[in-house]
């Protein structure tokens, strides 16, 4: 029982009673073999005694009854006939009724019934051309009914590999889609996982470890090279068991994956094993052989925390060639922590692994340092992250903080100078660099940020008359500069001492604010800055509507 495709096979199969019912009515069966299930490989007409040399198992013979013409007609000529049918394979004999015969002769009849090979009268009416092309039709409807099965089998075991846990979804992706029961086993020969929700049931090894295995897994884990192991129990569902090798890149023995059914495999689903044999080989290889450099970091860093602050040259070094392998750079250089905001809110979208989207962030960035956090993402990068790579994780949703580039022991700083710039990016909506942020107080609130301040803060003095208006906050920016002195404000401004201490108390009044209190006095420096003439406003004032403040984003 062969347990891989033929590259000669064609991928789907029609079976004999499949293609019965496609034909017309006026076919009749004289006498059903049992065979209907079996597959049907083609459907050959041929007129020679002896036809057997030129078919393949499994074929339609048609016949107009030539052979059966004169001494042919007797019944060891016909047994004889039908004998050699069987022998090779043939799935049915097909009998033309003209133009030689009108009805199939009995002795035809008696010896299809006597040796159980099934046997079609096709009247007149029907060339034999018709029932080739029918056959054809079907096949090639049957081909491609199994392509589509295939490319959906492929997508769905490609997103159990992209999973949170990839072998166990791909097992059970496999069993659905193949009637068999499936076993992942270690190099270490422990089970890592099961598949036997498919059609094979439980399966004979579910729920306890397979000790009747140990022979063929033995073979599995101790020969090389691709191959194919085969055993044979009694118990249901596994008269046919088979092993593939999960093989290291060099032909080191990673594990193995253990197959049963009763029945061969069609090709299609060979080729989903095939598919499956082949992520699964992938996954074991990463997982023991793939990249150690993020391996050995991480570990570095866990035992050895002080390493980054306290280590000498010599740690130092090791952890700075530890993160170059991580971020994909053939040399030592500077790097950049680039943090994403997710605008929509959400760290991962509905319907989406966390899996995928951190696979995603490790292509565009080119590293393997990268976390999933509470507010989108965090990456240590050796890109510069250029226009092209910013629009297209904007197109995304997405919007940067990218931070400018540090050597290894900068990068708990830069994180946090990173950090302080989310609000900003939150409330502009726009990704921000951090070498085109001046790190003051008013950079780092921003420009849209400090407007919706001004506007909250100073609405009821903006809504006043121009003149009134301007007037109170020459008084109240004075005042703020001067540290609150009456005399030194009265100075700068030109007022009396009595005017500045009435428009102080103006202000404090119409604002609602102690301006004795510290914080209140800093809120107002801070709006003050932000006072600037900007489009569409009357210098010196932000724009706010007549009858509300403007309102500040819950999340700054």
């Amino acid at each position: 029982m062969a347990v891989a495709a033929d590259a000669g096979e064609r991928l789907g199969f029609v079976t004999l009673g499949q293609f019965l019912q496609q034909l017309p009515a006026e076919l009749t069966v004289l006498h059903d073999g049992g065979n209907q299930a079996d597959r049907l490989r083609w459907v050959e007409p041929s007129e020679l005694e002896d036809p057997t040399p030129y078919l393949l198992d499994g074929e339609f013979l048609l016949t107009a009854g030539l052979p059966f013409l004169g001494d042919g007609g007797g019944p060891d000529r016909i047994g004889a006939y039908v004998d050699r049918l069987v022998a090779a394979g043939v799935g049915a004999l097909g009998f033309g009724l003209e133009p030689y015969f009108d009805a199939v002769p009995e002795g035809v009849v008696a010896a299809c019934r006597q040796r159980n090979l099934t046997l079609v009268a096709i009247p007149g009416s029907i060339p034999f051309a018709a029932i080739g092309l029918a056959f054809s039709q079907l096949l090639e409807s049957e081909n491609a009914t199994t392509f589509r099965q295939l490319a959906d089998a492929n997508r769905q075991l490609m997103r159990a590999v992209l999973s949170a846990r990839p072998e166990h979804e791909l097992l059970a992706v496999l069993v659905q889609r193949v009637p068999v029961w499936a076993i992942l086993v270690g190099a270490d020969g422990r089970i890592r996982a099961r598949g036997t929700g498919g059609a094979q049931g439980t399966g004979p090894f579910a729920g306890r470890e397979p000790a009747a295995l140990q022979p063929l897994l033995a073979k599995l884990l101790s020969g090389s090279g691709p191959r194919v192991e085969l055993d044979s129990f009694d118990d249901a569902g596994s008269a046919l068991v088979f092993g593939h090798p999960l093989r290291s890149s060099r032909d080191a023995n990673l594990g193995a994956l253990v197959l049963g059914t009763d029945n061969p495999l069609t090709p299609a689903q060979n080729s989903v094993v095939s598919a499956a044999v082949g992520l699964l080989e992938l996954l074991v290889r990463q997982r023991t052989s793939g990249s150690l450099a993020p391996s050995q970091l991480a570990t570095a860093l866990l035992l050895h925390p002080e390493t980054c602050s306290a280590g000498g040259t010599q740690d130092m070094n090791g952890l700075k060639d530890l993160v170059t392998q991580s971020v994909s750079s053939a040399r030592s250089g500077q790097l950049r922590v680039v943090q994403g905001i997710n605008l929509a809110g959400t760290v991962v979208r509905t319907g989406e692994s966390p899996v995928r989207e951190l696979l995603e962030w490790r292509r565009l960035f080119d590293t393997k340092l990268v976390e999933i956090t509470d507010y989108g993402f965090a990456a240590i990068t050796r890109l510069k992250v250029d226009h092209a790579l910013l629009a297209e994780v904007e197109r995304l949703g997405w919007r940067l903080v990218v931070g400018r580039a540090v050597e290894v022991d900068g990068f708990a700083e830069a994180y946090r100078r990173s950090s302080s710039l989310r609000g900003r990016v939150r409330t502009s909506r726009r990704s921000i660099r951090e070498d085109d942020v001046t790190f003051s107080l008013a950079g780092l609130l921003g420009t849209e940020a400090g407007v919706m301040l001004a506007a909250r803060l100073l609405a009821p003095v903006l809504r006043l008359e121009a003149g009134r208006r301007d007037a109170l906050l020459a008084v109240l920016r004075a005042w703020l500069a001067e540290n609150g002195s009456w005399d030194a404000t009265a100075k700068a401004t030109g007022l009396h001492r009595n005017s500045v201490r009435r428009h102080i108390g103006t202000l404090a009044e119409l604002l609602d604010l102690d301006l004795n209190q510290a914080q209140a006095r800093a809120e107002l420096w801070i709006a003050l800055q932000y006072t600037d003439p900007i489009p569409g406003t009357e210098a010196g004032t932000p724009s706010v509507p007549d009858n509300r403040a403007a309102q500040v984003p819950q999340d700054r």
